[in-house]
């Protein structure tokens, strides 16, 4: 594939992120309300992609899980004090699921992570607390996050990235659930993401 060529397909695969939420059938009443809050805050344009919007972040998170979906990895992140998925902001990028694979590669030491579906997984708006971030506080915010369904090889080496979390592990589905220390991703999130994974077993089946 020629480096011209090339930038035209990844140009072509990218949807622009209202026209895939408008496709996009919310799992339950939860993301029925976050996708129309979502689509309210892009009218502000590019701006929330980026950390100078104040109040909403743009972020990218992944579910990700084994070959055969019988496990999920996720990071013991320092700021959350908790097992918790993978993910990060878009700082500028519009691509989420490039983001979304990014972020795992930097946060999990892993060297390849693909997407089993290129298509929105999940959508959430979360809250986030004040906190210290590199010296600075920064203000309580909403994340706007879009998740993708990606998987890895549970073989492959993995490390921490010590600025962020102390840890990246492989758990079953359940017992990654239970051990996050969040008890509303656990609830509204987490379990929700099971759910949605083995509704998709059954479809690859």
């Amino acid at each position: 594939m020629t480096g011209k060529f090339k930038k035209w397909w990844m140009e072509e695969k990218k949807m622009d992120l209202r026209e895939a939420l408008m496709g996009y059938i919310p799992y339950n009443e939860q993301e029925e309300k976050d996708r129309e809050q979502i689509l309210k805050f892009l009218e502000r344009g590019d701006l929330v992609y980026t950390r100078e919007s104040k109040d909403v972040h743009m972020t990218a998170s992944a579910w990700v899980t084994n070959r055969e979906r019988s496990k999920i990895l996720m990071a013991y992140h320092n700021i959350y004090d908790s097992w918790a998925w993978l993910g990060g902001h878009a700082d500028g990028e519009k691509n989420l699921l490039l983001v979304a694979q990014k972020e795992v590669m930097e946060e999990s030491g892993l060297r390849s992570v693909s997407p089993v579906t290129e298509d929105i997984f999940s959508i959430e708006i979360l809250t986030v607390s004040g906190h210290i971030k590199n010296g600075s506080y920064v203000s309580s915010h909403l994340h706007l996050n879009i998740t993708y369904l990606l998987e890895a090889d549970e073989e492959a080496n993995l490390h921490e990235k010590e600025d962020e979390n102390s840890d990246v592990r492989w758990f079953l589905t359940e017992d990654g659930i239970n051990a996050s220390k969040e008890p509303w991703m656990q609830t509204w999130v987490y379990r929700k993401l099971a759910e949605k994974m083995n509704c998709y077993i059954l479809t690859e089946n």
